[in-house]
């Protein structure tokens, strides 16, 4: 029975993004990253961020581009500081879980340990790639945002994501934990199970709730645009 919960779990996610990609190919968001931020999010929160994205993240039709300036800047002015950080701790959950799907495959796959260990290699390289990959996801957003040189782009991008990213893996490798040493002690789950990925999809929301007050932090001295 918790097979086919995890397998209906990870269905109904995959929906989800799928819905939000088919949404944005016909409604590109103005920035770019978000076309991949919001369906990534949608692989670990499922209905929860289709939701979201349909109430605060998706592009405004024809007649609200038509309104005025002074109208679009008042709208964005009353959107709630939690939304604002939630929508900052997804940009920063969208780069960990697109490197975690890849990078939990290919240590199985290879059978990659570290000092004995399935979990602490996933550590070391579920952190590494999340965080280059969080990194180029903010590259991507301050650079054009603040019209930065390269060099200051990379800069800026490091600074605004490490902090948000090691926040983040806190709430998820202490849920890894608990999975590893008391819910699945013998056997251990793998990439190839259903069960692991639902695992991982509630890691990903403790990443997130750990992750969300770092974020706020971010955005209030400057070191993170608002997405809104």
């Amino acid at each position: 029975m918790f097979h086919l919960f995890a397998l209906l779990s990870l269905s109904i996610s995959i929906l989800s993004a799928v819905v939000i990609s088919i949404d944005e190919a016909f409604n590109p968001q103005p920035m770019w990253i978000m076309n991949v931020v919001w369906p990534a999010t949608a692989l670990y929160f499922g209905p929860l961020a289709l939701f979201f994205y349909f109430r605060v993240g998706r592009k405004p039709q024809k007649q609200a581009e038509d309104s005025s300036r002074e109208q679009v800047q008042k709208k964005t002015e009353h959107i709630e500081d939690w939304t604002q950080i939630a929508m900052a701790t997804s940009h920063c959950g969208a780069g960990c879980a697109l490197a975690d799907l890849v990078t939990e495959f290919v240590l199985f796959v290879f059978g990659i340990t570290l000092l004995g260990s399935e979990l602490w290699a996933s550590y070391l390289w579920d952190f590494v790639i999340a965080w280059m990959v969080g990194i180029a996801f903010q590259y991507f957003t301050i650079k054009p945002m603040r019209s930065l040189s390269p060099s200051q782009g990379l800069a800026a991008a490091a600074k605004a994501d490490t902090l948000s990213i090691l926040a983040f893996q806190v709430g998820m490798y202490g849920w890894m934990a608990i999975v590893y040493f008391v819910f699945f002690r013998q056997p251990h789950l793998h990439p190839n199970q259903a069960t692991y990925w639902f695992m991982m999809q509630i890691g990903m929301i403790c990443g997130f709730i750990t992750s969300y007050p770092m974020n706020g932090v971010l955005l209030r001295i400057g070191w993170k645009e608002r997405m809104g």
